[in-house]
């Protein structure tokens, strides 16, 4: 398998540190507000990551964060804590915005589709473990405690930069629109591992520390957390490329300097979702994307899980509704073919199988192409080959790409068979071409043959033009009526 480390800058085999776990951490949500689908790009891409790993038949243990205290609301350690600022707008306790905004989170990935990581953490339950760390950061000269807070001394390091090749004037955050520098920084890009009270009076969340009352700095929790779980090596660490700089920069300072050696193998970085005039984000306006929203107009959240395996995860990919409809109509399409295939107890056909899941694996050992993957998952419905070997290799597929094709296939078959054995009674069908039977579509179709056969004929052509107006597309059919959605 190979897979694209950002880290080198290069594609490489993935081997991992031990031959019988694979340990893998991937940064969780800053649990103030409902999660952006523009976020929930990289859970998906990591869900699938996870699972071709253990498709392939590793033992995989993945951790996940929780930052429910300690993300500002700029990665420059300025700002107002991200937590703080959701109870204040909610009126709420921030352990409480941090509780409902989990729960809607995981909600989320549930529609998604998206398995939950072997281990949760949120980082208010790890206080005492980011004090060990920082204390032995300040005993090694790798931190300082300046002005109240602790901050990491960056000039201690051979190389601070690692994901890009920085012009290190650009990232000044001391000349960064709207940022003030910190006069108590020894080098520009220092960064806090603990706030003590000199600095934001009104955090609601404090512990004791060595260094004062305070809290933990956002960079600090996902080192921890990491070796708190998966030990002093880690095989993979994920996230968004916006996380990139400063934040996983960040990270390896701090975690090589405790450790006094390399802590991550492979960094794996989803890029953006934009809009068709830039990234998508909470920030710009954007937060009412969610997965809630494209259930209320009427999109499968699967839908979107598929519009993402669409592209490269290294792509930027751009979101319209337009696009969504096309993954829907495409989602509906490949359901209603699956549907289409015989279940039996017939065993698959072992040779044609293995052809199959070779142009799958393939592309998925070709750093994670998921759009590739899909592709192998079409060309088994278009293969010469038994519906029971179709049917093995669309379930052993989508345990990856997690599509739930099987499950929704079953559904349409049962309510196809339904409408079919209601439509005997009646003598008169209405048949979904591309979707599910719609309950509303089905009442104007027979209200439509009602009034042809009243010789009603106005009624019958506005009918017509009524659904046509909404893209319903009608083809009369012996014994009933054919729909789709143009």
């Amino acid at each position: 398998m190979i897979l694209y480390n950002s880290a080198t800058r290069k594609r490489e085999e993935f081997v991992p540190n031990h031959p019988d776990i694979v340990k893998m951490y991937t940064c969780g949500p800053t649990v103030y507000h409902f999660a952006h689908i523009g976020n929930l790009r990289s859970y998906i891409m990591e869900d699938v990551l996870e699972k071709y790993l253990r498709y392939l038949g590793y033992n995989v243990k993945r951790v996940m964060n929780i930052t429910d205290v300690g993300h500002l609301t700029s990665d420059a350690d300025e700002g107002e804590d991200k937590m703080l600022k959701g109870a204040r707008r909610e009126h709420k306790t921030v352990l409480e915005i941090a509780q409902y905004y989990t729960d809607a989170f995981f909600s989320d990935c549930e529609k998604l589709n998206i398995k939950r990581p072997d281990v949760v953490s949120p980082a208010t339950e790890n206080i005492d473990e980011y004090i060990r760390i920082i204390s032995r950061l300040m005993e090694t000269g790798y931190a300082y405690f300046a002005g109240g807070n602790v901050y990491f001394d960056t000039g201690r390091l051979e190389k601070y930069y690692i994901f890009n090749d920085f012009n290190a004037e650009d990232l000044d955050v001391g000349v960064r629109e709207g940022v003030e520098a910190d006069a108590n920084k020894r080098n520009k890009n220092d960064f806090v591992l603990w706030f003590t009270k000199s600095k934001f009076e009104d955090q609601a969340l404090k512990w004791d520390s060595p260094w004062g009352v305070g809290y933990p700095g956002w960079h600090i929790e996902c080192s921890a957390i990491s070796m708190k779980h998966l030990g002093e090596d880690l095989d993979i660490h994920c996230g968004g490329i916006d996380n990139a700089f400063p934040h996983h920069t960040n990270e390896i300072a701090q975690s090589e300097s405790y450790l006094g050696h390399k802590w991550c193998n492979f960094w794996m970085h989803v890029h953006h979702l934009n809009g068709e005039h830039g990234k998508l984000s909470k920030s710009k306006g954007d937060a009412m994307l969610t997965v809630s929203l494209l259930e209320e107009k009427g999109y499968d959240p699967l839908a979107y899980r598929l519009f993402c395996l669409q592209s490269h995860y290294r792509k930027a990919l751009v979101f319209t509704w337009a696009n969504l409809d096309n993954a829907q109509g495409s989602y509906n399409k490949l359901v209603a073919k699956i549907a289409a295939l015989a279940p039996s107890d017939e065993a698959p056909e072992a040779s044609a199988l293995e052809t199959l899941r070779e142009r799958f694996r393939a592309a998925l050992d070709n750093d994670l192409n998921t759009s590739l993957a899909v592709t192998a998952l079409y060309d088994v419905l278009k293969a010469k080959t038994s519906d029971a070997t179709k049917l093995a290799a669309i379930a052993e597929f989508d345990a990856v790409l997690g599509l739930r094709l099987i499950e929704k296939a079953a559904a349409r078959r049962a309510a196809d068979k339904k409408a079919a054995s209601a439509a005997q009674g009646q003598a008169f069908a209405v048949i979904p071409e591309d979707g599910e039977p719609d309950g509303e579509i089905t009442a104007l179709l027979l209200a439509r043959r009602d009034a042809k056969k009243a010789k009603n004929f106005a009624e019958a052509d506005r009918i017509r033009d009524e659904l046509g107006a909404r893209g319903i597309v009608l083809t009369d059919v012996p014994g009933g009526v054919k729909w789709k959605r143009g």
